[in-house]
């Protein structure tokens, strides 16, 4: 099992995704674009992809001038029937990458947050795995219209388009469901700054959260990890050891 992880920005991190990819034996191989490194030109070298979030909109061409290429390449993967993973800005990109609108500036969710799933998702093969309604991290200024293409998945009063999937496996998850508390914890100290500017009282009162809402999303957030990765597809031409051993 192959899988393209890209990063648009350091600290990111893999969280409950990476636990997740860990526990299948994947192959990750990881790109960082914002680095200059480069994206693949298609899809045929790998089962999966992955793409996480960054500072950055989904529109920040001029400074981040491969967003586009990734955007297509996401529908790429899509349409050749691959598991994709966007999670906040790679829902946004994947979203752009099927001609959705993205909305800059219209919604500020940051903490942990509830989730609703629509009829639709409750019937989805990852969504369902986290249960009707779920607590999880957020961290976004920005949202996007539904493409015409996607099955809306799950929403809250906030932001209605918190999940969608497009064809078999092409999932957009706003929400931060990868960072697990110990991902938060690391982040407090990694982006202080950044996060006193959104919510002054945030670290003064981080241990109240993270014991509240902490092991809901813990769970919920594995729950989507694995149920997520159990939707990639091996493919034989490009791990044929483990397509002969499966």
């Amino acid at each position: 099992m192959r899988v393209l992880v890209v990063e648009n920005m350091p600290h990111s991190k893999l969280g409950q995704v990476g636990v997740a990819l860990a526990e299948a034996g994947a192959d990750i191989d990881l790109r960082r674009p914002y680095q200059g490194e480069a994206l693949p030109q298609n899809a045929s070298d790998f089962d999966a992809l992955a793409v996480f979030g960054g500072e950055q909109s989904a529109l920040d061409d001029e400074l981040h001038p491969y967003l586009p290429a990734l955007a297509s390449l996401m529908r790429s993967f899509t349409e050749a029937g691959k598991a994709v993973l966007g999670i906040c800005l790679g829902s946004q990109l994947l979203a752009r990458g099927y001609g959705a609108e993205n909305l800059l500036n219209r919604t500020r969710e940051f903490g942990w947050h509830g989730v609703t799933l629509t009829a639709e998702g409750r019937a989805d093969p990852v969504l369902s795995a986290a249960g009707d309604a779920f607590r999880i991290f957020e961290w976004h200024s920005d949202t996007f219209t539904l493409p015409e293409e996607a099955v809306h998945l799950a929403g809250n009063p906030a932001v209605a388009h918190q999940a969608f999937r497009v064809g078999r496996a092409g999932y957009g998850m706003q929400f931060h469901f990868e960072a697990s508390t110990e991902v938060v914890t690391e982040w407090n100290d990694t982006f202080r700054h950044q996060i006193v500017e959104r919510d002054e009282e945030w670290l003064a009162d981080y241990e109240t959260h993270a014991a509240v809402d902490g092991p809901q999303a813990d769970a919920a957030g594995l729950a989507l990890a694995r149920a997520w990765v159990k939707q990639i597809r091996v493919d034989a031409k490009t791990t044929p050891l483990q397509a002969l051993a499966g």
